[in-house]
């Protein structure tokens, strides 16, 4: 009786295609993490997916890469805190800072003053092109600063500080090219290491000085700038452009450098651009209840 009823029940533990379900699965799951291994990420496509989620969940602020995460949600790390305010339309608006758009507006500013520097430097090599020829004068730019280089064998004595009667007119032509767009002009002069001392000099300063307030005094015959944008410097010595090893070089350094600077408040967008921020409106599609 017991062996009839074992018979009928097939006999114990799990069917034999078990085995083989099993080995097919472990065979497929090896399989896929190899294919897994063996894949590379694209990280372009990555980018424009997460480019295109931030933009369905509408994140409203840029966040620069370099900033510190202030949270580990998604929320947290994108929205910042605002006060809500409740509109007729049943809609919360909520007033954001844009911490990058001043930033933008000045590096635009600041592009477009170099671009201007440019052309001003070459609207001067064009009016002085005969000066620059014969090795008189020279025009030179660093960023938003046009440099005008005068030189000593052109328009001054040797241990003299008033202009040259020829070189007059030049000057002149240089202070009508100063317009009211310029900020700061300095005009500073300087000389070689050779000493000098008699009744009017004291000593190099006080003639790098006197020839600085000489060119300053022709510019502002027919600058339209205000006189209280120029700046008179005197050197010396202290600044040189070349050694004073020889007389060539030293020919060089006895000169009078007019600097003229472009967007002069620049500084001041600036300083607006931190302590001023842009404030804009972001509106979320959250009714109001009231």
């Amino acid at each position: 009786m017991d062996q009839a009823q074992e018979k009928s029940d097939g006999g114990g533990g799990v069917p034999a295609w078990v085995m083989t379900f099993a080995d097919l699965m472990t065979l497929l799951m090896c399989f896929f993490v190899l294919l897994l291994a063996f894949s590379e990420m694209d990280v372009l496509k990555f980018k424009q997916l997460s480019g295109s989620m931030k933009n369905a969940f509408g994140v409203q602020a840029e966040i620069e890469v370099k900033s510190i995460p202030k949270g580990t949600s998604v929320v947290t790390r994108e929205f910042s805190p605002g006060r809500p305010d409740p509109t007729a339309l049943k809609q919360v608006k909520q007033f954001t800072i844009d911490s990058n758009q001043n930033t933008l507006d000045l590096l635009d500013r600041k592009s477009k003053e170099v671009e201007e520097t440019q052309k001003h430097a070459k609207r001067l090599r064009l009016a002085l092109q005969e000066e620059i020829a014969n090795g008189s004068v020279a025009v030179e730019t660093e960023g938003m600063k046009v440099i005008i280089r005068i030189l000593e064998k052109a328009s001054f004595e040797s241990g003299q500080a008033d202009v040259r009667p020829a070189f007059a007119p030049v000057l002149l032509k240089i202070g009508s090219m100063i317009d009211t767009n310029s900020g700061e002009i300095t005009v500073s002069g300087h000389t070689d290491n050779i000493p000098i001392y008699n009744e009017r000099f004291r000593s190099n300063w006080d003639l790098s000085t006197s020839r600085a307030v000489s060119v300053t005094h022709e510019l502002l015959k027919t600058a339209s700038a205000d006189e209280g944008r120029f700046m008179v410097t005197g050197h010396a010595d202290t600044r040189p452009r070349a050694d004073n090893d020889s007389a060539e070089n030293r020919a060089k350094n006895r000169r009078v450098d007019i600097s003229i600077i472009r967007g002069g408040d620049i500084d001041d967008v600036t300083e607006q651009s931190v302590d001023a921020p842009v404030v804009s409106k972001l509106t979320i599609g959250v009714a109001n209840d009231e």
